[in-house]
């Protein structure tokens, strides 16, 4: 018997799953050398292509999204990394890349600005760099990086172009192919509303061209063994056979039964909803052109106790997002994302209303 979850959760990932995806899930066990397993994995990538606009190579790997930012560096950059950080997980980037003894340059920016396609092109024009990796959803700020307008910079040079869509994919639009992404990967745990464990990547042919001529890619995130793998419709690992059972269902739900247009619609309107409450009550950290539809990060004018409010909501059934690591109190964040509908969030607001009296 699957158990509802007791609070509905308002953080930006993991975030709830609805009930016929567990349903999915529990499914028996089948082997992860068969053929059935092999069918449930072509069905996952054909249905992914089209989630992310793409006909490259979908890789998935029984990790956070955080091994697959470290399999990009390891298979991707040769001789020195350009990190576009303007928040936690774009910091993170470079993290990663220096831990995997690469070199690479900071991109230092305000946690909750923007990168523009001025300042990177400027970054690129040096000729340093051989591949460039960006957050396009930073989940710590609220902040969408104008990753269109990016990709046009981009296509100038001769780098690979890695991208983190952790917190936008399914839930924002992103065309891989149209933007010329190298890698992009993200997780299923946040707009596409299944349980973590699961990270997805496409992988292009000029990537997989680069990693044959780059050393130490290590074996568990190396690109070329999963191509080996994919070849003949497999895995080299074992894989969450379970989330992969839910994955299929779900995407069959997002590009069959609700449509891709419309999901990116709801969150649109999750999103305005969300900056709309925010500017009325407190105010929102970004510029708001650059503000994420799938989770807003607000900016605590009213220096509300976030701890109090948090212990306030759970009695009330809600899971609260204080802001992340130093905007900590400074702000607070409230995901709307995934299978989470319009009214749902309503209720929520109104609830945090209530609880400060505003």
């Amino acid at each position: 018997m699957i158990l509802k979850m007791a609070k509905k959760l308002f953080i930006p990932g993991p975030v709830d799953v609805s009930p016929d995806v567990f349903r999915e899930m529990s499914k028996p066990m089948i082997g992860h050398r068969g053929k059935e397993f092999s069918t449930l994995l072509e069905d996952c990538v054909e249905n992914l292509k089209r989630l992310m606009f793409t006909e490259k190579n979908i890789f998935l790997c029984p990790s956070s999204s955080t091994g697959l930012m470290e399999a990009a560096v390891r298979n991707c950059v040769k001789d020195k990394c350009l990190n576009v950080g303007n928040g936690a997980f774009g910091e993170r980037w470079h993290y990663i890349t220096k831990a995997n003894g690469k070199e690479a340059d900071l991109l230092q920016l305000e946690w909750g600005e923007a990168p523009t396609p001025k300042i990177i092109d400027e970054k690129l024009s040096t000729g340093d760099y051989d591949a460039i990796t960006l957050v396009h959803n930073e989940t710590s700020t609220g902040v969408t990086a104008p990753i269109y307008d990016i990709a046009k910079v981009i296509k100038d040079y001769d780098v690979s172009f890695l991208v983190d869509t952790v917190s936008s994919m399914a839930g924002i639009k992103v065309e891989v192919d149209k933007l010329g992404i190298d890698v992009c990967l993200f997780g299923v745990q946040k707009a596409m509303a299944l349980p973590a464990g699961l990270s997805i990547c496409s992988v292009s042919e000029t990537a997989l061209e680069k990693a044959k001529s780059i050393g130490n890619r290590g074996y568990y995130f190396d690109f070329l063994t999963y191509l080996k793998y994919w070849d003949r419709r497999q895995t080299p690992t074992t894989g969450a056979i379970s989330i992969m059972q839910g994955l299929r269902y779900q995407l069959d739900k997002i590009l069959n039964k609700e449509g891709l247009e419309n999901r990116f619609k709801r969150h649109r309107e999750m999103g305005n909803l969300t900056r709309k409450w925010a500017k009325k009550n407190f105010d929102i950290l970004p510029e708001e052109k650059y503000a994420s539809d799938t989770v807003s990060c607000i900016k605590n004018t009213k220096n509300i106790n976030c701890g109090d409010l948090k212990q306030k909501l759970a009695e009330k059934g809600y899971v609260f997002a204080n802001g992340y690591g130093k905007l900590a109190d400074k702000t607070f964040r409230i995901a709307h994302m995934g299978d989470r509908t319009l009214d749902e969030l309503k209720a929520y607001l109104e609830t945090i209303d209530e609880v400060l009296g505003i």
